[in-house]
């Protein structure tokens, strides 16, 4: 699988394992300058901004590996600059969480980590 669709592949699962949980989806792939938050979603009264990653195999790591100190801190970067970009929106707690993909042929596992920072 290319590398974007199974990116893409990735996210898909990530959003169907969080609504089946309760998540409300608010937006996949919002971008600014900054960068790009790939999954936002309410969480109860929380709202959750998601960091997927995505791997076939274990050649590259745990997904959770690519998910470096300096990619947290464009993160918290970001969550700022979305409420900006959406001033109708308030909340009574955000949280930042990751989440894994792992794909292996025609059969995927999905592992979250709430609260990453």
């Amino acid at each position: 699988m290319e590398r974007r669709t199974l990116g893409t592949y990735g996210e898909d699962r990530a959003v169907e394992w969080l609504t089946a949980r309760g998540y409300r989806l608010v937006e996949r792939n919002w971008r600014c300058a900054r960068g790009e938050v790939d999954v936002i979603a309410w969480h109860g009264q929380t709202l959750v901004f998601v960091e997927v990653k995505t791997r076939a195999g274990t050649g590259t790591g745990h997904p959770f590996e690519a998910i470096t100190a300096t990619k947290t801190a464009r993160l918290r970067q970001l969550v700022p600059m979305w409420f900006a970009a959406h001033p109708e929106t308030h909340a009574a707690a955000v949280r930042l969480d990751a989440v894994a993909v792992h794909v292996a042929g025609d059969r995927f596992g999905v592992e979250h980590l709430p609260g990453i920072l």
